[in-house]
């Protein structure tokens, strides 16, 4: 995956957190579903900035961007940035 596509899945997943947002405040569906669906996007966004960074990294030093790989939500989820 590009960095351009990682963006892009980035700017998608930002959008459906405003859609769900708005959906809540027009009383469309229950704090607890918005949380829900939060929760999953944020675990996708956290897995697409933890990718985009390696490729950076791996740009920086010289490396290949297209060796970086996604990681687990779990294992980045409680990483400090």
């Amino acid at each position: 995956m590009r960095d351009d596509e990682i963006l892009g899945q980035i700017r998608q997943l930002i959008d459906e957190q405003h859609r769900l947002r708005a959906r809540l405040a027009a009383g469309e569906l229950t704090s607890e579903e918005e949380q829900s669906r939060i929760r999953l996007l944020e675990r996708s966004l956290d897995r697409c900035w933890d990718l985009l960074r390696q490729r950076r990294a791996r740009r920086d030093v010289g490396d290949d961007p297209d060796h970086a790989a996604p990681r687990p939500a779990g294992e980045i989820e409680d990483y400090e940035y």
